[in-house]
């Protein structure tokens, strides 16, 4: 892993954002960007943006970690969700910095995302909740995760500390900054093969009658090509002659998100949709029985896996709709909302700035 003292490497820019109507009695605020590389556990550069509020520092801060091959906005090839910049401008509006950065293989950040793993994934999380921790303009003790689905799994991990989920590279527990509060958006609280199962049912369900008639046949098909990648040893390998990330979906299958839920001990705010097809808004209640601390969870009419309402039947065909359209400046507000009081209620750590400090 590479020191602590070499983990930053910023340039700063200034821009002002804008929020949405429902955060418009807000003082507006101007707010910095700052490119920020985080340097992993491999010594691989996460090309990154600090978004820092106004005004003289330190700041609390958040680290957004998303799903999927994703740049630092949130967006991929196909799908672009747009969250990093409106969530860093509601943050920053509430006098709170966002780290947000590219993953592997994506925008600014060299390698190849289908060789990361479900595990490294969350080790570059680990590594970039420390680089945050060090930054000089940043309170080491009053910091947050916010996830995204397969983010919000590595943020139960990262809020949880427990020794046996301490990846081979990874920072001991006594290392790792600790966690003052978690954000889990669209985060499943079961074993990933059974959240993975779960979403292949709940899409085929929104499937016109006559894809619906084809159904058996493609469950068939594709428990074959799930057992088969479930057995494969590499990183990547074909399916149907596509390159597919193997060893990612080896880890997220076997991941059981519960062990983590009950070894929280920051407050949790939960939020997912009643229209999310691709994780069980049922999870929510499994999240609530199962961190022991403060928690809040919230079952939102109409929002979608995309994090925007659709008052129409949901459907992953209302997607390229979907995703031309603002995230669901309500569930910006809230988040903004509640991480300020949880963040900047922390009492102040000189002793945890001290230990994250570069020398």
């Amino acid at each position: 892993m590479g020191d602590i003292r070499n983990m930053l490497n910023t340039r700063t820019t200034s821009t002002t954002h804008t929020t949405g109507t429902t955060l418009a009695t807000r003082d507006a605020r101007d707010a910095r960007d700052t490119e920020m590389t985080v340097i992993a556990d491999d010594a691989v550069p996460l090309a990154g943006t600090l978004t820092l509020p106004d005004g003289p520092g330190p700041h609390p801060a958040a680290l957004l970690h998303g799903s999927g091959p994703l740049d630092r906005d949130g967006d991929t090839a196909k799908l672009r969700m747009g969250l990093g910049a409106p969530l860093a401008a509601a943050l920053a509006s509430a006098g709170i910095a966002v780290l947000r950065y590219d993953r592997r293989g994506c925008g600014d950040t060299p390698g190849d995302w289908r060789t990361a793993g479900f595990t490294g994934n969350r080790r570059d999380a680990a590594a970039a909740v420390r680089a945050l921790a060090a930054h000089p303009d940043i309170r080491a003790d009053a910091i947050a995760v916010i996830g995204h689905s397969e983010g919000a799994v590595h943020a139960m991990s990262l809020g949880a500390r427990t020794p046996e989920e301490q990846s081979p590279g990874t920072q001991p527990p006594d290392e790792q900054p600790e966690i003052k509060a978690l954000v889990l958006l669209a985060g499943f609280a079961r074993v990933g093969e059974d959240a993975f199962r779960w979403q292949g049912r709940s899409i085929a369900r929104t499937l016109p009658a006559p894809a619906r008639l084809l159904l058996p046949a493609l469950r068939a098909l594709a428990e074959r090509q799930l057992t088969r990648v479930k057995n494969t040893t590499t990183d990547v390998a074909r399916v149907l002659g596509v390159p597919v990330n193997a060893r990612w979906m080896r880890e997220m299958l076997r991941h059981d998100s519960r062990t983590d839920l009950a070894a929280i001990r920051a407050p949790v705010l939960a939020v997912t949709g009643d229209k999310d097809l691709q994780v069980n808004p049922a999870d929510l209640d499994e999240i609530r029985r199962l961190v022991p601390g403060e928690t809040e969870v919230h079952r939102v009419r109409d929002l979608t896996h995309l994090l925007r309402r659709d008052a129409g039947k949901p459907s992953m065909r209302s997607y390229g709709r979907l995703q031309r359209e603002p995230v669901d400046p309500d569930l910006l507000a809230q988040v903004a909302d509640w991480l300020g009081r949880q963040l900047h209620n922390t009492p102040r750590d000189t002793d945890a700035a001290q230990r994250t400090a570069p020398s």
